[in-house]
């Protein structure tokens, strides 16, 4: 299949009637000479009704560790963004509904078939953790995180850039003292 063939193949699918009926398309980004692939959990509100991915204070964040300006992010040359479910799942009881279960099994592989130049897996948060690491995760988020180095040179696990985060990245000062540096360095070297 083909980039568009899968786009069309992801609209297509009786999964998604729901959100093709709201108008919604899938929010991804995906090229064949991609670098980098970002794996997080689902678009935003925002970002689906914009349909610009990462369009918002966590895509500010998000850019400012990985080093890059929001052209070279949306450059589909350089990265993937694919999210556990490409669809923006509903606000809950506490925050954005998870991405749906089955999603990312679906569609992330044809996709990253066709992309053989990826180079580096940015995985954020629990869900994307959970299923591109397994049984290779640690047992919290926290923990995961920290053990970056365990995944390099071709993953690196991330919390949410959430500006919510912000206590997080206060008690934890060796994410942006530490694991910052080293992921700018990644991305840099893919980039340039």
């Amino acid at each position: 299949m083909s980039f568009e063939e899968i786009r069309r193949a992801i609209i297509d699918d009786a999964a998604n009637a729901e959100m093709t009926a709201k108008g919604y398309l899938p929010l991804y980004t995906a090229g064949a000479q991609a670098r980098i692939a970002v794996i997080g959990q689902a678009p935003g509100r925002k970002a689906q009704e914009s349909q610009i991915a990462w369009n918002d204070a966590s895509g500010v964040k998000l850019r400012s560790w990985l080093g890059v300006t929001e052209q070279q992010f949306h450059d589909a040359d350089l990265f993937a963004l694919l999210p556990m479910d490409f669809y923006y799942p509903g606000k809950g009881a506490s925050g954005d509904l998870p991405p749906r279960k089955g999603f990312a099994d679906r569609w992330h592989p044809p996709l990253l078939q066709l992309m053989p130049h990826i180079r580096l897996t940015v995985l954020i948060g629990r869900y994307a953790q959970a299923h591109y690491l397994g049984a290779r995760a640690q047992r919290t988020l926290t923990d995961t995180v920290h053990a970056y180095r365990d995944y390099l040179p071709d993953v690196i696990p991330l919390v949410h850039p959430s500006p919510l985060n912000f206590r997080w990245q206060a008690r934890n000062p060796w994410f942006e003292t530490t694991l910052l540096p080293t992921l700018k360095q990644q991305v840099s070297a893919l980039v340039d």
